[in-house]
């Protein structure tokens, strides 16, 4: 059985792009550009509360690294560095080995250097750190919206949700339309460039992981605002196509999580510029709603022009 230095040389050591000093010491080493704030977060997967424990290893490497390159997306960040702490059931070698290509394919298609971390023998869990650059001030918060702003959502936020319904023999979806859900679901595009694009663009901005109301509400909470959200103008058309009803389709829009996709407000003056910038990167966006100046107020409007106030509470893995 190999050692854990053996796992950490075999599958985790390799060339550093921006990295003075990567894997292999008791601390990494790299200097922020200048002109720039470093943007971190963390993030962890755990087996059986956010991934099942048979997941294909390489799709989970993806997503371990995926779903912490999306919070620097929704700061309008760009990764840079990453920590990876691992704790392992056991020493498989085969696993961990394609865990390791499915987190480096993440990786490299976003820039990211691994710098360091941990292994240890316990409950499967997946820990990442993540460094990323903003220039100085640019940085888009939750704290930003204000009344009259539009609020959009990027690409087909529910596909995610949908997958996981599939799996939970909720719904029994054709083998094309299941393979686009569940790759929502396992491998989550990051929406990096996207993010970047809206420095200077969007006032408030997050990506959902927990359902879009959940997380629309924490831009309510931090900018002290409400919000009309029009239920006409969801994006539902992927979610009916790929054979969700219509009210799973309205569930895993506003209630599923794991989409990764970028939620945001922008003064209505922008709305040119982001119709654009959609079409120029080939990104879907869709205008759901306005931000209102009733703080923490969330109105669903429904087709016929009728309101009623929804609640905005997000997955919580304490309730």
């Amino acid at each position: 059985m190999p050692s854990e230095f053996d796992l950490i040389r075999r599958h985790f050591t390799r060339p550093a792009h921006h990295t003075e000093l990567a894997v292999g010491d008791d601390a990494a080493l790299f200097t922020p550009r200048p002109g720039t704030q470093l943007a971190v977060s963390t993030d962890m997967l755990v087996a059986g509360t956010h991934f099942f424990a048979d997941t294909d290893p390489e799709a989970l490497g993806w997503k371990t690294l995926a779903v912490n390159v999306s919070d620097l997306a929704a700061m309008g960040a760009e990764p840079r560095w990453a920590l990876l702490a691992l704790s392992l059931p056991a020493a498989d070698d085969a696993w961990i080995g394609a865990l390791a290509r499915g987190f480096f394919a993440c990786a490299d298609a976003f820039g990211v250097d691994l710098a360091g971390g941990d292994t240890t023998r316990g409950p499967l869990n997946l820990c990442v750190t993540i460094f990323g650059e903003t220039p100085v001030g640019s940085a888009i918060t939750r704290g930003g919206a204000h009344r009259g702003d539009d609020i959009w959502i990027t690409g087909s936020p529910g596909l995610a949700a949908l997958g996981l319904a599939h799996l939970r023999g909720e719904i029994t979806l054709r083998a094309d339309h299941a393979r686009r859900c569940l790759d929502a679901l396992h491998r989550p595009q990051p929406r990096v460039a996207f993010g970047r694009a809206l420095r200077g663009v969007a006032s408030a901005m997050l990506d959902v992981s927990d359902g879009l109301l959940g997380d629309l509400g924490h831009i309510l909470e931090c900018s002290n605002c409400g919000a009309i959200v029009d239920t006409n103008a969801l994006p539902l058309d992927p979610l009916r196509a790929a054979g969700a009803d219509a009210l799973l389709a309205r569930r895993c829009l506003l209630s599923g999580g794991d989409d990764y996709e970028l939620l945001f407000t922008a003064p209505a003056t922008q709305r040119d510029a982001l119709v654009a910038l959609s079409r120029q990167q080939a990104l879907p966006l869709s205008r759901i709603g306005t931000i209102t100046d009733t703080p923490d107020q969330l109105l669903l409007r429904e087709a016929d022009g009728s309101e009623h106030t929804t609640p905005h509470n997000g997955y919580d893995h304490f309730a």
